[in-house]
């Protein structure tokens, strides 16, 4: 009798105790934090899943990126879970505290890593370009390129690439290429600037969107100080109207190229190029930087103001005058510091 006993509880009862201890193993592992190969100076493991790979490619990746787990056990308890087939592409880290579970909730849930890069109201092309060289972890496949073809990359065949970015922050996977970005900022720029139309005023002297961002642009670097902006605006837009010169320097320097020290010479203002004001009637033939939504909106709701002129005070405002006298008078003031 005591045989039988002992037969039926290797039988019955040990593979039951094994199968719990087993169990309880599995839930042990699953929650426990991962062993990771860092390199020297490394904090944690970078994996980039394309799209289409298969589940148990993910694993020895995984594996092959610095996870020092078992790859039979990964792939194991990967088929257990039965969420390899909900598993995303993009780019992850993996943390020496995360557990497998973790890691795996991660990549179902499509947690990426995650980037930022801000381009700033006034800025040029050139330097949204450098933004993104400098941008962490951002491939720069737009550098070889010139301007001509970044826009037709993006698919923005013979637009001229100035100002058609809406500035902003931008947030993206790690290892994104930059063509994403701009793909993004000009498409933010098309609802912006379409947004910013739908509110014009009847009866502007701007004859479409484009001219409209172009003047924006002007407005943007003429000024940073909000309240003068539908002023300065309202100036641009008398001088429209009438068929006066705008005679705004920012389009002057602009049009005086990359050799362009920052100050602004009586050789600057008699030298005609497509983007001097005080030579050529209307406006340029393309913005000179990235506006925003501020002066967006300035560009298409202009100050109802006599004014045709502006003088900078030298605190960040301007003096608007209705005649030219006046003017003279605050550039006496203002600019010569005379009574």
């Amino acid at each position: 009798m005591n045989a039988v006993k002992k037969w039926l509880f290797r039988l019955l009862v040990l593979p039951l105790l094994l199968g719990t201890l087993a169990a309880g193993g599995v839930v042990w592992w699953v929650n426990a934090p991962m062993t990771l190969n860092l390199p020297a100076g490394a904090k944690l493991v970078d994996l980039r899943i394309a799209p289409g790979t298969p589940a148990q490619r993910v694993v020895r990746d995984a594996v092959a990126a610095g996870v020092a787990e078992p790859v039979w056990l990964l792939q194991l308890g990967l088929r257990l879970s039965g969420q390899g087939h909900l598993i995303q592409a993009g780019s992850y880290e993996i943390k020496p505290d995360d557990s497998p579970l973790k890691l795996l909730e991660k990549l179902v849930q499509g947690d990426q890593a995650l980037r930022s890069v801000t381009l700033v109201e006034g800025w040029t092309f050139v330097q949204v370009r450098r933004a993104l060289q400098n941008a962490e972890h951002l491939t720069p496949d737009s550098q070889p390129m010139d301007a001509e073809k970044i826009m037709a990359t993006i698919g923005r065949s013979g637009q001229h690439p100035e100002g058609r970015f809406f500035p902003d922050t931008y947030v993206y996977p790690k290892h994104s290429s930059d063509l994403d970005v701009l793909r993004q900022a000009a498409g933010a720029m098309d609802k912006k600037l379409a947004q910013a139309w739908a509110q014009r005023q009847p009866n502007l002297p701007l004859k479409s969107p484009d001219e409209a961002l172009i003047l924006a642009s002007i407005v943007e670097k003429e000024t940073g100080l909000s309240s003068d902006r539908a002023q300065v605006s309202g100036v641009f837009s008398n001088r429209l109207r009438i068929g006066m010169r705008l005679q705004t320097d920012p389009t002057v320097a602009y049009g005086a190229g990359p050799g362009f020290d920052g100050r602004l010479r009586r050789i600057h203002l008699t030298t005609d190029t497509p983007y001097n004001t005080y030579t050529r009637a209307g406006l340029p033939p393309t913005p000179i930087a990235m506006p925003g939504w501020a002066s967006l909106l300035a560009a298409v709701q202009p100050a109802q103001t006599p004014a045709l002129y502006f003088v900078a005070r030298g605190d960040g405002s301007s003096h608007f005058s209705a005649t030219l006298d006046q003017h003279n008078q605050a550039v006496r003031r203002y600019i010569l510091n005379k009574p």
